[in-house]
C-alpha cells in the first residue's frame, strides 16, 4: 500500500487554536492517566503484626509451621517471639532460651516465615525488662542509696560506713563519703575510708556526713522464660550493656541462624533504678558541677528553687546515659548484624522524643479501652479506660517524624476488656485512634503460640487481646486484618504532612515535678505534664495537627522557605512553644535564629521567662535575658515571623496556615501525608453524631479520590471551590472511617462515587428467619424458626446460653419487578451484631460485617425482582463457653506464675458472668437509596 501520509498544514489562526486544544486535552488526558488512583502496593510491613508468646518455649517445629501457617492466612505480616513463663506439667518439654535446640526452632521459625511472606521479630530477653541470668550482680540495674552521720568535731573518730539495709550490704558500693559543716564547709572523705571504716578527726564544730552508695535494685526480669530468669541489667552503664548483647552474639554465631527482621524492647519498667557506678563522674562532666558537693540540696525534702534545679540536672543526666548507653548502643548493635530496632520508650526516665527518634520503628502503647460514643457500639461493664489518647501517642510518632523514620508502631489492644470479651468491633475505634495519632505500623498484643491438638482454649497470655486462631473472633478477624492493610498502606505512603512543631518543655516537668526519679510512664502522664497536654489538645481542637520537638531536634533544624526542616528531612509551618517557662539559652536563640533566617515561631501564653539546670546560673541568665532584647530590636527586620497571643485558635490563625475545619466544624479525626500527586488522609468519625456535609480542606485540590478501606471500594469524590478553598462532600456515619487522595493538578478519570441517601420509603424489614447452629461448642444440633430476632441466648435451649460459635440466618423477601427496575440503589442494615457477620444474597457473597454500623451498599446485580434469599453467618464472643467451664470448674487454667488474672490483676473467675448477648439482633433492613448527583 502506497503511503498517502501528508502533513497537517496550518493555514490559519483557527486550524492553530483547535492543533492547541487539542494537545491540550491529550496532555490533560496523559496526566490524568499518570495519576496513581489505585490502592497503594501491600508491602509485609502494612501488615499488622503481633506479639507471639512462646510459653516456656515449649515449641515444636509442626506446631510452628501450623502457628505461622495459621497467621499468614488470616493476614498477619510478622510476629514478635517473646518467651515467657510455661505451662504447668509441662517441664520436659521446655527449651532454654538462646540454647542450641532454642536457636533450632528460631531457625525454623525464620524459614517457614520467609516460605510464608511474613517477618519474624524477636524479643531482646525474655519477659521484660532485659536481664537474664548472664546479668553479674556488679552489671544489675542499681540505685543510690544514702546513710547519713551526726559528728561533732575537736577529736578523733572511728565510723562504720555502710548501708543500713541488709539486703544491699553484700553489694553496695561506695561511691562518695561527703562531709558538710554548719558553717558551709564541704569536704570529699572518700579516699580515708579503709575496709568499711572512717578513721577521722574533723574540724570543730558540727558536721553532717553524707555517705552515697551504688546499690542494687535487685529487680528479676518479669514473667521470664526457662533460661531467661535473672537480674535485670544496668540501662545506665555502657559496659553492661555491651556484656548483655554479647550472649547474643555467642549465640547466634555458634549456630547457623540468621539474625531477626527487627529486634523488640519493651517498655521501661525498670523500677527504682535510679543511678549507676559512675553517675557522679557523668554528672560532672556533663553538668559542669560536682553533684557530691550539693548532697544536703539534693536530698532535701524541701522543694527550693536550688533543689528543683539540681533535681532537673540529675533528670537530665539520667535521661542522657539511657540515650547513650542502652538506646543508641542497642541499636547500632543491631545494624551491625543487619537487624534494625523497635522500641517502646515511655515509662524512661529521660526525654521521650529523643529515645524514640534514636531507633528505627518507636512504638507507642494504647493501655485500656477508648469511648467515643459511637453510635451503636456495645458497651461492655468490664473495661479500663485507655490511658493513652491522643497525645500520648503522639510522642512515638514525632520521634519517627522529626528523625525520618517510614515507621511508627504500637501494641495495640491491651486490656481493652476483660478477656474473652473483646469483639472486632471494640477494636476498631482504637486502631482509627492509633492511625490519627501518626500510627502506620500496629502490632496486636497479641497471639499465644499453642499446639494444635491442645484442648480449648489452648495457652494463654493473661494480658491479651487473644487475636489467636483458638478465639471465636478469628473466623472474621481476615476482614479486620484486611482494614488494617488498606490503611497503612496509605499510611505509609509519602511523608509526613502535620503543621506546626510543638516544643516538648521537658525542662519545666525536670524541675517541676515532685520527687527524684521521674518516669514518663503512660499511666502517670496525666500529672507528669497537665500543661502540655491541655495545650496539645487546644491545638488540636483548633484544627491543627503537630509533632512535638525536643530541645536538642531545634538545636539541628534549619529553615527552608520559610519552612522548619527537622533532621529527616521533614518540614513544618511553624514552630509552637505552648506556655514553657524554662528554655536553655542556646535553644531561645535557636528559636529566633530559625525566625531570622524566615520561619514562623509562635510564642503561646508566655515567652520563657528562665534558663533550666543549676550551673553557671548568673551568667546564663545573662546571656538568656541579651537574647530576648537583641531579639526585639529585629521585630521589624528578620525575614520571619514571632507571633505571641494566649487565644490558642487566634493566635495560630495568624500564621496564615489554614486549619482543617472537619477537626473543628464536624468533630471529625483525621492526619493528612504528602505524597507526588498531592496529599491524602485518614478520617475517622470517632464520635456519637453522623456526618453529612461539604468539608472544606487545608490543601487546594483539582480532584479527589474515596477509598473504602473496610472493603476496597474507590470513587471520585465530588469536590467544588467554595470561599477559596476546596471542598469535598463526605458521608460518614458514626464510627466510620474512610481515606482522601488529593490531586493537586490532576482531574482524575475514575468513576464516580456512589453517595447515597434513603428514600425514606418502600423500606423492606426482613422477618421469619429460620436458625440453627452451623459450628458451635457445646454442639446444637436443634433449628428454630424465629418469628424475631433476638440474643440466641434468650432461646429455650439450655446450651445455647454457655454456646460459642457460629449461628446461621436465613430468611426470604420480595421485590416489586417495577420497585426492582427503578431503585438505584440498596444497603442492607443488620442492625445489632453479636459480633461478626458473613452476608450472602442469592448465594452470592456479599460482605463480612464486623464493625458498626453494620451494614453496606447491595449491588444490585446481587438482587432480582421477586423472591430474594439472604444468607448470615453471625459469630459470638468465647465469654459464654469459657463462664461455663468456670462453673463446671473445668481446669483450664494451667499456666504458671501470674496465670489468668482480671484487668485490675487480680485473681479471678468467670464462672459470675451473665451471659453476652449472642447472635443477630437486628432488626435487619434493606432500604431503598437514592443515588446522589
Amino acid at each position: 500500500m502506497r503511503n498517502t501520509w501528508k502533513p497537517l498544514r496550518i493555514n490559519s489562526k483557527r486550524h492553530l487554536a483547535v492543533l492547541v486544544a487539542l494537545s491540550f486535552l491529550f496532555l490533560s488526558f496523559h496526566t490524568a492517566l499518570a495519576q496513581d488512583t489505585a490502592w497503594p502496593e501491600v508491602k509485609t510491613e502494612a501488615k499488622p503484626g503481633s506479639r507471639w508468646w512462646w510459653m516456656g518455649s515449649a515449641v515444636d517445629k509442626e506446631n510452628l509451621t501450623y502457628n505461622l501457617e495459621e497467621y499468614a492466612k488470616a493476614g498477619i505480616g510478622a510476629v514478635e517471639i517473646t518467651p515467657i513463663y510455661g505451662v504447668q506439667g509441662l517441664d520436659d518439654r521446655e527449651i532454654t532460651y538462646l540454647s542450641p535446640q532454642w536457636m533450632d526452632m528460631l531457625k525454623h521459625t525464620e524459614t517457614e516465615a520467609a516460605r510464608l511472606g511474613m517477618q519474624i521479630d524477636m524479643n531482646n530477653g525474655t519477659g521484660w525488662p532485659f536481664g537474664g541470668p548472664d546479668v553479674s550482680i556488679e552489671d544489675a540495674a542499681s540505685k543510690l542509696i544514702i546513710s547519713e552521720y551526726q559528728l561533732t568535731g575537736g577529736k578523733k573518730q572511728t565510723l562504720e560506713i555502710a548501708v543500713q539495709d541488709e539486703k544491699q550490704k553484700p553489694y553496695a558500693r561506695l561511691n562518695r563519703l561527703m562531709a558538710f559543716s554548719q558553717k558551709g564547709q564541704c569536704l570529699d572523705l572518700t579516699s580515708m575510708v579503709a575496709g568499711g571504716s572512717l578513721t577521722w578527726k574533723a574540724p570543730k564544730g558540727e558536721w553532717r556526713l553524707i555517705a552515697a552508695f551504688c546499690g542494687k535494685t535487685l529487680q528479676k526480669v518479669k514473667r521470664a522464660a526457662p533460661g531467661g530468669e535473672g537480674y535485670v541489667m544496668n540501662h545506665l552503664s555502657a559496659s553492661a550493656v555491651e556484656n548483655y548483647l554479647g550472649k547474643f552474639d555467642k549465640a547466634f554465631s555458634g549456630s547457623n541462624t540468621s539474625y531477626p527482621h527487627t529486634f523488640f524492647n519493651d517498655s521501661y519498667e525498670v523500677y527504682q533504678a535510679d543511678w549507676t557506678e559512675d553517675f557522679f563522674e557523668q554528672f560532672a562532666t556533663r553538668r559542669g558541677y560536682k553533684l557530691e558537693e550539693h548532697l544536703p540540696q539534693f536530698l532535701s525534702e524541701e522543694r527550693t528553687e536550688t533543689t528543683a534545679r539540681i533535681i532537673s540536672d540529675y533528670r537530665e543526666t539520667m535521661g542522657e546515659l539511657l540515650l547513650e548507653n542502652f538506646t543508641r548502643q542497642w541499636t547500632d548493635w543491631a545494624h551491625t548484624h543487619g537487624a534494625i530496632t523497635r522500641n517502646q520508650a515511655h515509662g524512661s526516665p529521660g526525654n521521650l522524643i529523643d529515645l524514640y527518634a534514636t531507633v528505627d520503628i518507636p512504638e507507642s502503647e494504647g493501655f485500656g479501652l477508648s469511648n467515643f460514643n459511637i453510635k451503636g457500639l456495645r458497651k461492655d461493664s468490664l473495661t479500663r479506660p485507655n490511658d493513652s489518647d491522643m497525645s500520648m501517642l503522639k510522642y512515638a510518632s514525632s520521634g519517627a517524624h522529626l528523625a525520618g523514620k517510614p515507621y511508627t508502631s504500637t501494641e495495640t489492644f491491651t486490656w481493652l476488656t476483660e478477656h474473652f470479651r473483646t469483639s472486632l468491633s471494640q477494636c476498631k475505634p482504637d486502631a482509627d485512634l492509633m492511625f490519627v495519632s501518626g500510627v502506620n505500623h500496629i502490632y496486636f498484643h497479641g497471639t499465644t503460640y499453642s499446639p494444635r491438638k491442645e484442648a480449648w482454649p489452648g495457652w494463654k497470655f493473661y494480658a491479651s487481646i487473644d487475636m489467636s486462631p483458638t478465639n471465636s473472633i478469628w473466623r472474621d478477624a481476615p476482614a479486620f486484618f484486611s482494614y488494617i492493610t488498606r490503611c497503612q498502606s496509605f499510611l505509609q505512603m509519602g511523608q509526613p504532612d502535620n503543621d506546626f512543631l510543638v516544643y516538648l518543655p521537658v525542662y519545666d516537668m525536670w524541675q517541676e515535678q515532685k520527687g527524684r526519679l521521674l518516669m514518663f510512664d503512660i499511666h502517670g502522664m496525666a500529672k507528669r505534664a497537665p500543661r502540655f497536654i491541655e495545650a496539645v489538645h487546644r491545638i488540636s481542637n483548633a484544627g491543627y495537627d503537630m509533632d512535638y520537638i525536643s530541645d536538642n531536634f531545634i538545636r539541628n533544624a534549619t529553615c527552608a522557605d520559610g519552612k522548619i526542616v527537622t533532621t529527616g528531612g521533614t518540614t513544618y509551618n511553624a514552630l509552637v512553644v505552648p506556655g514553657a517557662k524554662l528554655m536553655p539559652d542556646d535553644v531561645l536563640a535557636k528559636l529566633f535564629q530559625l525566625a531570622d533566617e524566615g520561619a514562623t515561631i509562635v510564642f503561646l501564653e508566655q515567652y520563657p521567662e528562665d534558663v533550666p539546670g543549676y550551673a553557671n546560673l548568673d551568667a546564663r541568665r545573662t546571656a538568656f535575658k541579651k537574647i530576648i532584647e537583641e531579639a526585639k530590636t529585629k521585630e521589624t527586620t528578620r525575614k520571619g515571623r514571632v507571633i505571641f497571643g494566649t487565644d490558642y485558635a487566634a493566635t495560630l490563625a495568624q500564621t496564615g496556615i489554614k486549619a482543617e475545619t472537619m477537626r473543628t466544624d464536624q468533630g471529625l479525626s483525621m492526619i493528612r501525608r504528602i505524597n507526588k500527586d498531592g496529599h491524602h488522609y485518614f478520617i475517622s468519625a470517632l464520635k456519637a453524631e453522623d456526618t453529612e456535609a461539604w468539608v472544606p480542606l487545608a490543601v487546594e485540590a483539582k480532584s479527589a479520590m474515596i477509598y473504602n478501606p473496610m472493603n476496597g471500594e474507590t470513587g471520585k469524590a465530588r469536590l467544588r471551590q467554595n470561599n477559596g478553598r476546596t471542598e469535598v462532600y463526605l458521608q460518614l456515619a458514626s464510627g466510620e472511617s474512610l481515606i482522601l487522595k488529593t490531586f493537586a493538578s490532576a482531574d482524575v478519570k475514575v468513576a464516580d462515587w456512589k453517595y447515597l441517601k434513603p428514600v425514606g420509603k418502600g423500606d423492606i424489614e426482613l422477618r421469619n428467619w429460620y436458625f440453627f447452629f452451623l459450628d458451635s461448642e457445646p454442639q446444637i444440633t436443634h433449628k428454630f424458626d424465629l418469628d424475631k430476632l433476638g440474643s440466641w441466648t434468650d432461646l429455650n435451649f439450655p446450651e445455647a446460653k454457655t454456646a460459642m460459635g457460629t449461628g446461621y440466618y436465613r430468611a426470604y423477601f420480595d421485590i416489586n419487578p417495577k420497585d426492582w427496575a427503578a431503585v438505584k440503589g440498596w444497603t442492607l442494615d443488620l442492625g445489632d451484631v453479636r459480633e461478626s457477620a458473613r452476608v450472602k444474597i442469592n448465594g452470592n457473597e456479599v460482605a463480612t460485617l464486623w464493625a458498626v454500623p453494620f451494614r453496606c451498599v447491595i449491588d444490585s446485580k446481587d438482587l432480582r425482582p421477586g423472591e430474594n434469599m439472604i444468607e448470615v453467618e453471625v459469630t459470638n464472643l468465647p465469654a459464654n463457653r469459657i463462664a461455663e467451664m468456670d462453673r463446671q470448674e473445668i481446669p483450664w487454667r494451667k499456666f504458671k506464675e501470674i496465670n489468668l488474672v482480671d484487668r485490675n490483676y487480680q485473681k479471678t473467675g468467670y464462672g459470675h458472668w451473665t451471659p453476652v448477648e449472642s447472635g443477630l439482633l437486628g432488626p435487619v433492613v434493606l432500604r431503598v437509596m437514592s443515588l446522589e448527583l
